[in-house]
């Protein structure tokens, strides 16, 4: 995976990370990077918002399968936790509920955030392709949704979902 722990270490310590006392109840989303550090970034309401519409939509639209928040993924750059992800009936059965998941289900979603910066999110983008999923979609805090998959950028999500998320309200 090119990084200075194993895949098995990174397992070990988000095992550690999650049975930490400590880091229960954070307004945070926590992710460990590829030396087993944790990283911290706080959601704003907008993220919340276009969190919800996402998870709300995929699982109005998508059969055979489960929507999931904040699903746990073991990737080349770490343990990414993906906003949102649809994972199908074949993946929920192939992996139970092992954490970190070792591949990335079908669809992971990453909602971004103003401290996002280009470089993160095309890095995460590669990660979860690398670990298996089909696409990724990046959601614009414009409520803009970019999909990706192997090949790149493209047009739309070549699965059978169509979400239109809120412009911003502010004042």
């Amino acid at each position: 995976m090119g990084n200075v722990t194993t895949p098995e270490a990174l397992a070990l310590r988000w095992a550690e990370v999650c049975s930490d006392a400590s880091l229960e109840n954070l307004p945070y989303k926590i992710e460990l990077n590829s030396w087993g550090k944790i990283e911290m970034s706080p959601a704003s309401y907008r993220h919340a918002l276009l969190q919800g519409r996402t998870v709300f939509e995929l699982r109005r639209q998508l059969s055979g399968g489960e929507v999931l928040t904040e699903c746990p993924v073991l990737t080349e750059i770490g343990v990414r936790v993906p906003d949102v992800a649809w994972a199908s009936d074949e993946f929920v059965r192939a992996n139970g509920e092992t954490t970190p998941c070792h591949s990335a289900p079908e669809i992971c979603v990453e909602i971004r955030s103003p401290a996002n910066s280009d470089a993160e999110i095309a890095a995460k983008t590669q990660a979860y392709l690398a670990a298996g999923a089909r696409e990724v979609w990046v959601v614009e805090d414009s409520g803009v949704i970019r999909y990706f998959d192997s090949n790149g950028e493209k047009p739309a999500s070549a699965f059978a979902v169509s979400i239109l998320l809120p412009p911003r309200l502010d004042p």
